[in-house]
């Protein structure tokens, strides 16, 4: 049995670039939105530990935020 695939280009309308643009759009947000709802939950957590268990971790209590989110900062 053979099989057979067609690649036939379509171009794309100005009015589906543009609506293709606006989904992307939405979806970077909601992706932006997921991150920052999860690492909530995180800086939550730590907020609850006493401070001598952040010291124990090596954290002050003023810097959760920029531990939690320290992959976006280069500080």
């Amino acid at each position: 049995m053979a099989t057979q695939a067609t690649n036939l280009p379509v171009e794309k309308s100005g009015l589906r670039v543009r609506f293709d643009d606006f989904m992307a759009g939405i979806a970077t947000g909601m992706n932006a939105y997921m991150e920052q709802k999860s690492r909530s939950a995180e800086i939550e957590a730590l907020n609850a530990k006493t401070d001598a268990e952040l010291a124990a971790m090596g954290l002050k209590r003023e810097n959760i935020a920029y531990y939690v989110f320290r992959d976006m900062f280069y500080v």
